[in-house]
């Protein structure tokens, strides 16, 4: 499975962008899918992510009520809604699949992961 990101961009604080990603191939049972992000000398965190049966989300502090995320399995693809965007959320954004062992699992260890996105925002 290969992962292609969109949607990033510069936006002033307090705006809005989409993250989309979509896999190229067949995601089976049990594969959540997640967005990392990631700045110059900081690990890469996980910012969101979902079960495969949408059934379970995690989301990182620093987004709660901000960011939401999506899925469609029909399609393969995963989104990151984000809304009243910070300037500390400047980062590359990695759309991320992992698991395989579990269908309401959206922690799992991701393994596969896409190019990043960046996004900016200024304040």
């Amino acid at each position: 499975v290969q992962l292609q990101a969109s949607g990033g961009g510069s936006v002033q604080a307090g705006a809005s962008l989409r993250l989309s990603c979509a896999a190229s191939g067949r995601i089976f049972r049990g594969y959540a899918m997640g967005w990392f992000r990631q700045v110059p000398g900081k690990e890469r965190e996980l910012v969101a992510a979902i079960s495969y049966r949408l059934t379970s989300t995690y989301y990182a502090d620093s987004v709660k009520g901000r960011f939401t995320i999506s899925r469609d399995n029909f399609k393969n693809t995963v989104d990151l809604q984000m809304n009243s965007l910070k300037p500390e959320d400047t980062a590359v954004y990695y759309c991320a699949i992992g698991g395989g062992y579990s269908d309401h699992n959206a922690t799992p260890d991701f393994d596969t992961f896409g190019q990043g996105t960046l996004v900016t925002v200024s304040s």
